[in-house]
């Protein structure tokens, strides 16, 4: 259960890591790519913020990742900057990809019977499998 400081916190950095992220995508000129923070979870002790992107096209999800993990000092330094007046201490940056679109994708088609077992059989051999 989060705090209610840890939710400003986590809502202050999701706003000024959006407008860093999509500032370097403009300013890089990367054309046809959205990034998105969806969440930001901090830790009790404040010392750790796990920020989930989203990004646009899936397809280059794992490398816009390993994009931002490597530029993630510069990303926390801006970042620092833009936060100085509302915090004392940044916390550790941790980038993952948010998957929750592609798994309420796969929940919805299950539901609409896309992948019904019973007029399909190799969707259950599939899924016996696993």
């Amino acid at each position: 259960m989060e705090t209610n400081r840890q939710k400003k916190i986590g809502g202050v950095l999701q706003n000024d890591l959006v407008d860093i992220l999509q500032g370097e995508v403009r300013k890089n000129g990367l054309t046809n790519l959205v990034i998105s923070v969806s969440k930001v979870v901090v830790t009790t002790d404040l010392g750790v913020a796990r920020v989930y992107i989203s990004v646009f096209p899936q397809n280059r999800a794992e490398e816009i990742l390993a994009a931002v993990k490597s530029n993630m000092p510069l990303i926390k330094h801006d970042l620092s900057q833009r936060v100085k007046l509302q915090l004392r201490k940044v916390p550790n940056l941790a980038f993952y990809i948010d998957d929750s679109l592609d798994y309420i994708e796969k929940i919805d088609n299950a539901l609409a019977g896309k992948e019904n077992p019973i007029t399909n059989r190799e969707l259950l051999e599939k899924r016996r499998r696993s």
